[in-house]
């Protein structure tokens, strides 16, 4: 069954931006339906001119680069009400590519329609410009901690903002969410070695800040956390959902 907009289960969030009717009627028009993928599936590769693009409904992935030299930066990782392939929509070919951790399910929009979708509702361009905003402002954020935070504190950072975004999809339950990647995507956001990663993790761990395992993040204090990441723990903005 394909979800309808009106039901979808992603506004029932505070995070996301209430939508008026007409909103919900123009997005569902632009909406085309929906997939689901296996974990490990490729839904957009870097260098392609993706005929679609998508929103997460359900499940998680990663955004990624690969290097000339085969090695892989990861770019961010995907949650539920996240646009994927907003670079494709725009300039017609991927700077990255996608791939999903868990299963996942997903909105699928055409291409072919996005620009008569920006001027059919400036209110739902005005949105999708937010997102991409939203977007450079974390990838600042990234790259600042990449270059300046130690490997504590930056992998603290790294682990508060997942944190925190689990929470507002209600992904949190007893101080613990599921983070179903690898310490080696970890790794790869961070510009670490593995070794370097796990070690870190572990002095996490007997600090008794945040414990990270079989696919679960546990932190009971997370002003302490944010603390040896350096940063301020600044109330989340409500952000549009497409």
């Amino acid at each position: 069954m394909i979800t309808d907009c009106n039901a979808c289960p992603l506004r029932k969030y505070d995070f996301f931006q209430d939508m008026t009717q007409d909103e919900v009627d123009k997005t569902q028009r632009f909406k085309s339906g929906e997939l689901s993928v296996d974990p490990g599936t490729p839904i957009l590769m870097e260098g392609s001119n993706a005929p679609q693009i998508y929103t997460a409904l359900r499940g998680m992935g990663l955004r990624y680069k690969i290097l000339p030299n085969g090695r892989r930066q990861v770019v961010n990782f995907i949650f539920p009400g996240d646009f994927i392939g907003l670079q494709a929509g725009l300039i017609g070919e991927m700077g990255h590519s996608v791939d999903a951790t868990t299963h996942m399910k997903l909105c699928v929009f055409d291409r072919a329609d996005f620009f008569e979708f920006f001027r059919g509702s400036v209110p739902r361009a005005f949105d999708v410009t937010w997102l991409a905003a939203r977007e450079e402002h974390f990838l600042g954020d990234a790259l600042a901690t990449i270059g300046q935070r130690s490997a504590l504190a930056s992998i603290a950072w790294a682990l508060v903002q997942l944190f925190r975004r689990g929470s507002t999809v209600d992904m949190v339950r007893n101080d613990t969410m599921p983070l179903p990647y690898r310490q080696q995507d970890m790794a790869d956001a961070l510009g670490l070695s593995l070794v370097h990663t796990n070690k870190t993790l572990a002095r996490l761990r007997e600090r008794q800040l945040a414990n990270w395992s079989d696919g679960l993040l546990t932190i009971r204090d997370l002003k302490k956390l944010a603390d040896v990441a350096e940063m301020e723990l600044e109330p989340l903005r409500r952000r549009p959902l497409i």
